[in-house]
């Protein structure tokens, strides 16, 4: 998928502007965010149940290199062939090799964004390979030009049902219909024959299971299952982070990855893949894969940024950020939005790319509170504006604005005369209504809303005079 994450303020604007999208996006808080406040309560301890996953996702990438052998060894023994990849492209090269080998002319796929990364579609087509995306929510962006998904969990977010009606008329070519329940039956006549006709099957991988050789997959369509077992070969790709030690392990994270994800108690299709069809056995593919994606991921370990790694992508951060919930993903230019994506996509590919990202969040801190792993991302994004700074990519009026702010911290008494002298000023602007409707330079605080005119007595007087907040 290619990165236009460099153009994040000018597709916001256009985001913000269009009203189709906003009534789209109020799902998130309308149908998720509840739904995932009500399924946590229903949890009997959710607080030590995701204290108990965050200390076993730590466990686990403490020696990652250990677990990651582990279960090749494991996938080895029982008939899955591993294969590893330092890039995304690399593992685009792997799996059309892999289709090549088997001569596979079609491929279903089940969503998987490690394939986003990897941009597989456009590889496997270029080797004159048909992909089809069997996921609905996949397929209504494949069947519309190759839109890329805009949600990790729920790709045609940004789409209401009308839009999607006339989508399929027009690429169908049958009588416009207008029940979700219809529609759905379409698109499954459309999609058995492939699934009946393709050659290989390539799914993502939600963990890893190192005990025992595993591909663990939580799908609520079940078109996983026809991806993974009709065709004669099936092939996983996923991130390297994803291996989990033991089953045990992969049960305390499935308590929490559906709930924050779509507000279920559990998924409505659940599969863990053990190895290719043995003697005897009735269904499975006759040859399995997994392709282990790194793709700038061994980078963050050790380092600032390797709580990233615990991420099990539910989606939880995007569904509650205020920026999200008003621009949608395809703002962020590439496959990971919301707060996630701005700090993935510079570990991924670089920070020199997606200047604005780290800038794209309040810090409001919902993301952290409502994050499954404990991921500090508020932290994680500050960190990225540090590097910014000092490597010098921000422009060089803020770099200007935050020095002269810095001279003038660190000098007490020049300090409380610049805010005692700024407050007056910006009470004159105010005037009788003490609202600022404009601030020279300042035009995104002011351009689309009013900004209160300060107290005429700075906070530290109040302080010392007793004047404390409530709360």
């Amino acid at each position: 998928m290619q990165v236009q994450s460099m153009h994040f303020k000018a597709r916001s604007g256009q985001k913000l502007a269009d009203l189709r999208l906003q009534a789209n996006l109020k799902k998130l808080s309308t149908k998720w965010v509840a739904g995932r406040a009500q399924a946590i309560a229903e949890l009997d301890d959710f607080e030590n149940t995701r204290e108990d996953a965050v200390q076993r996702r730590k466990r686990a990438l403490a020696d990652l290199d250990v677990w990651l052998e582990r279960f090749e060894q494991e996938a080895t023994r029982r008939g899955t062939t591993v294969l590893w990849a330092q890039t995304p492209a690399e593992a685009s090269r792997l799996v059309v090799a892999i289709a090549k080998r088997h001569q596979v002319r079609k491929v279903t796929k089940s969503k998987s964004m490690v394939s986003e990364e990897m941009a597989l579609n456009r590889a496997l087509e270029a080797a004159g390979i048909q992909p089809v995306e069997t996921d609905l929510g996949e397929y209504i962006l494949q069947i519309n030009n190759n839109e890329p998904p805009s949600h990790i969990v729920a790709p045609v977010l940004h789409k209401d049902k009308d839009e999607v009606s006339d989508l399929f008329a027009r690429v169908h070519q049958r009588p416009r219909l207008d029940e979700v329940g219809q529609m759905t039956r379409e698109a499954r006549e459309f999609l058995r024959p492939h699934f009946l006709s393709a050659d290989m099957g390539v799914s993502g991988g939600n963990f890893l299971i190192a005990e025992t050789g595993s591909v663990a997959l939580f799908t609520n369509e079940g078109n996983e299952g026809m991806c993974t077992v009709l065709p004669r070969v099936h092939v996983a790709v996923t991130g390297i982070e994803k291996v989990l030690p033991t089953l045990e392990d992969l049960a305390v994270v499935a308590r929490l990855l559906p709930r924050s994800a779509t507000g279920q108690s559990m998924s409505n299709y659940f599969s863990i893949l053990t190895g290719a069809r043995a003697p005897g056995e009735t269904d499975g593919p006759e040859h399995a894969y997994v392709v282990l994606v790194d793709g700038g991921r061994s980078g963050l370990l050790g380092g600032d940024f390797e709580d990233m790694l615990r991420c099990i992508r539910c989606g939880a951060c995007m569904n509650h950020c205020p920026v999200y919930q008003k621009v949608g993903g395809h703002a962020y230019g590439w496959v990971y939005p919301g707060p996630m994506g701005s700090v993935l996509t510079p570990a991924y590919v670089g920070l020199e790319k997606t200047l604005d990202l780290p800038q794209a969040a309040t810090l409001c801190g919902e993301c952290h509170v409502v994050c499954p792993m404990k991921i500090p991302l508020p932290d994680l994004l500050r960190k990225l504006r540090e590097r910014q700074f000092e490597r010098g990519l921000r422009p060089w009026s803020e770099r200007l604005g935050l020095a002269l702010w810095a001279y003038v911290a660190r000098r007490p008494a020049l300090y409380r005369w610049a805010t005692r002298a700024g407050s007056q000023v910006l009470r004159w602007m105010g005037g009788p209504a003490a609202s600022i409707r404009r601030i020279p330079g300042a035009g995104g605080w002011t351009d689309h809303r009013n900004l209160p005119a300060p107290s005429a007595k700075p906070f530290r007087h109040q302080w010392a005079e007793g004047r404390r907040p409530r709360g």
